[in-house]
């Protein structure tokens, strides 16, 4: 079974964002050194127990929040979404020794993103 394992949240303003969620949650809300627009949301300190997360700058009006799921198989997984009537909006994105993400839709427009675990990813 897969489970939500992260969380995108877009913002207008990542600065106001950031204050809110830091404010409302308490959650620990990190700039990314590689990334001028995406901050890096840890929701709970004890692992194991925690969905983490991003704010990242809205690009486009429909820019929303984003979960993503972990998936045993980014291919079978994109496979069984288009069979089932979703869409696969992108290509998978290496994230260097973390594995792989995509991004898709399911039958009713909605985005949410698909990580498959690789440690040897490039």
């Amino acid at each position: 079974m897969s489970v939500l394992i992260h969380f995108e949240i877009a913002a207008d303003r990542l600065d106001r964002a950031v204050k809110f969620y830091r404010s409302v949650f308490g959650w620990k809300i990190e700039k990314l050194e590689e990334s001028e627009d995406y901050w890096y949301v840890t929701t709970d300190e004890e692992e194991g127990l925690a969905v983490t997360g991003g704010l990242f700058e809205r690009g486009h009006t429909v820019d929303s929040t984003i979960n993503t799921f972990d998936v045993p198989s980014l291919d079978a997984s994109a496979k069984k979404i288009t069979e089932s009537g979703g869409k696969v909006l992108a290509p998978k994105i290496s994230l260097p020794g973390l594995g792989y993400v995509q991004y898709c839709q399911d039958s009713e427009g909605n985005t949410f993103g698909i990580m498959e675990y690789d440690e040897s990813a490039p």
